[in-house]
């Protein structure tokens, strides 16, 4: 019995010294999107994913309308490798509650500049094309209280003369 416990101790701190893979998977403001986090967030739940190369980009905007997608303007920005497989999530921590809208970029190359073969979407998913990639602030902003917020985004991808989800 006493030789078991030495190896059953050792057993359980492996278990708890693994990281938690849906805790990593929610980027550097983690913390914010747990229950009993204090604090509003937004836990944005990526979807569509062409392929699984690159970096994920998530960047967030405040509820002035200028501000959105201007230089300089954003509010925080949360850079992270693609996941393998699955939907993303991905926290954010707010300043405060508020009016934000959210921009994501599939960098499926990884070079840092967006190309044709990236994908996007921003906050309540926007009909986007080649003609009008920037929706209206109107059309993403969303309102996040005391608590998380979740907040679903499909990517859309060039295909041809055309912009949307991936068709699977």
């Amino acid at each position: 019995m006493f030789k078991l416990m030495p190896l059953i101790a050792v057993a359980a701190l492996a278990i708890v010294a693994q990281p938690a893979p849906a805790q990593a998977a929610l980027g550097p403001d983690a913390a914010s999107c747990r229950p009993g986090a204090r604090g509003p967030a937004i836990l944005v739940n990526i979807s569509g994913f062409k392929n699984r190369a690159g970096r994920l980009r998530v960047q967030l905007y405040g509820g002035n309308p200028g501000d959105f997608l201007a230089k300089g303007k954003k509010l925080k920005r949360i850079d992270i490798p693609v996941a393998r497989s699955g939907n993303m999530p991905v926290c954010v921590a707010v300043p405060r509650p508020g009016n934000y809208a959210i921009a994501v970029r599939h960098d499926a190359d990884a070079n840092g500049k967006s190309g044709w073969s990236d994908g996007g979407g921003f906050s309540r998913n926007p009909k986007i094309s080649l003609l009008d990639l920037k929706p209206k602030h109107n059309e993403v902003v969303i309102p996040v209280g005391n608590g998380v917020k979740p907040v679903d985004v499909v990517l859309n991808y060039r295909r041809g003369l055309a912009i949307g989800p991936v068709r699977n």
